[in-house]
């Protein structure tokens, strides 16, 4: 929840600059949303055709690489890891 109120916050800083200097904000705040989502599902197209022409199923493959949370985050719970862990796993260099 914590991240969604900073995400929240960061929004509403960039608003009251773009006000402060008399920008109106790029896209309609729909038009921007639509967009969004458009890069989220563009972005599991491939891993997805992947699997599919390996031979799962849609949903399998949907399933299997958690594109449902890559869309829409995960939910906060109580068993989630510390979002230090999580920083500090994301700046590890990989192999």
């Amino acid at each position: 929840m914590k991240l969604y109120l900073m995400s929240l916050g960061a929004g509403l800083l960039v608003g009251v600059v773009y006000s402060l200097v008399n920008v109106r904000s790029p896209a309609p705040p729909v038009v921007a949303l639509v967009g969004l989502l458009g890069i989220l599902l563009g972005e599991q197209i491939i891993p997805v055709g992947r699997q599919m022409i390996a031979g799962a199923a849609l949903g399998a493959a949907w399933q299997e690489l958690r594109c449902t949370q890559h869309l829409f985050g995960a939910m906060p719970s109580r068993h989630a890891e510390p979002l230090a862990t999580r920083v500090a796993e994301a700046w590890e260099p990989r192999s």
